[in-house]
């Protein structure tokens, strides 16, 4: 890392929000960090300059074909003031996995944590300190050349946003309930869906919306060749503890290597409590939940972190787990994660990053 970070500062600052107005990625700070590639000078320019709107033209390639990737990790304040990142050289490394898969050209992985780094410490004071409080950090990237034609972009644009955020279900460990979505598919082996790229995401809109009028917050799916393997949440990883193991479906190509499913992962095992990571079956779960043996669901992910599962729904029959109750494991797994990202906890596993 060679290149030393510019930074413009913004001329006019913005009132921060109240914490209890916060939600989940409706305020965003004076500053982003951006970056810039071509052919010719590669990926050059890093700076932090004011946050604004951005001007492509109309014939940019991300609105065209898609070649869009993002990233999510979080800012936390500690009681002393101090501000701590959770395992972000992993989002960062998973960012350039994103990019290969999506034919972007690689970053600095190096360079683009100290622009995270100098970001949030320009924009400390919008991290928030008040309980179950954050700030979220969203890295892009995003094809800019104005071509019409179907093939990787010459140029691209990188930028770090950042937003102060509550909890993203509000009541953070308020079991929430999942419709098992069996008609539409999200992604494919050999496809993208290892990835955080922006069309995963269009794809799920749908089978969202439907879920939502049903009264659900959320989508499991299913594989897209068989309809019958579990593959992950909207926006979390699965788990499910069933006599006393912890199953969690094997990572395929088709599911999203998530940061806080490492993290559950290595704590289960470090308390020693069995993980399978295996393919797994809506039939398996349901067998289970006949058998009064489905004692526990939980997703995982950056945003909420921890989300308890209270009720599966699937081919309209209605699974009620642990009555609706959040689980004695996944309420320890989230008390655990949220001790050590809010440094209330020592950190044994070398997770955290302190910004001072």
């Amino acid at each position: 890392m060679n290149q030393v970070i510019e930074f413009v500062q913004a001329e006019v600052k913005k009132e921060k929000p109240e914490a209890s107005t916060l939600g989940f990625g409706q305020y965003f700070t004076d500053h982003m960090f951006r970056m810039d590639y071509d052919p010719e000078h590669g990926w050059h320019s890093p700076r932090i300059v004011p946050y604004e709107p951005l001007t492509l033209e109309p014939s940019a390639l991300v609105f065209h074909y898609g070649q869009a990737i993002f990233e999510g990790l979080k800012a936390y304040r500690l009681e002393n003031g101090n501000i701590l990142l959770f395992r972000p050289e992993k989002n960062i490394r998973r960012l350039n996995e994103s990019c290969r898969r999506m034919c972007i050209p690689s970053i600095d992985e190096e360079l683009v944590l100290e622009g995270l780094q100098q970001l949030i410490q320009i924009e400390k004071d919008w991290v928030p300190s008040e309980k179950g409080t954050s700030l979220y950090i969203r890295p892009l990237i995003f094809a800019t050349e104005p071509y019409l034609g179907v093939r990787p972009s010459k140029t691209y644009t990188l930028l770090i946003i950042l937003s102060p955020v509550g909890a993203y279900y509000g009541d953070q460990l308020s079991p929430i309930k999942i419709y098992v979505e069996s008609e539409f598919v999200r992604a494919v082996e050999g496809g993208v869906g290892h990835v955080k790229t922006s069309g995963n995401y269009a794809a799920s809109l749908l089978a969202q919306q439907k879920a939502a009028q049903l009264g659900y917050n959320q989508v499991l799916w299913l594989d897209a060749k068989e309809k019958t393997y579990i593959e992950e949440v909207g926006s979390m990883n699965i788990f499910f503890k069933i006599n006393g193991e912890v199953w969690t479906p094997k990572l395929n190509g088709s599911i999203l290597p998530g940061v806080t499913r490492d993290s559950v992962i290595e704590l289960l095992h470090d308390w020693g409590v069995p993980v399978r990571e295996e393919r797994i079956s809506m039939k398996q779960i349901r067998q289970a939940y006949l058998n009064g043996e489905l004692e526990e669901v939980f997703g995982t992910g950056t945003a909420a972190v921890i989300s308890p599962v209270g009720e599966l729904n699937w081919n309209n029959e209605r699974m009620l787990i642990n009555d609706c109750q959040t689980g004695d494991l996944s309420e320890r797994i989230y008390k655990t994660i949220t001790n050590i990202q809010y440094g209330k906890e020592q950190d044994r596993y070398g997770w955290t990053m302190v910004i001072e």
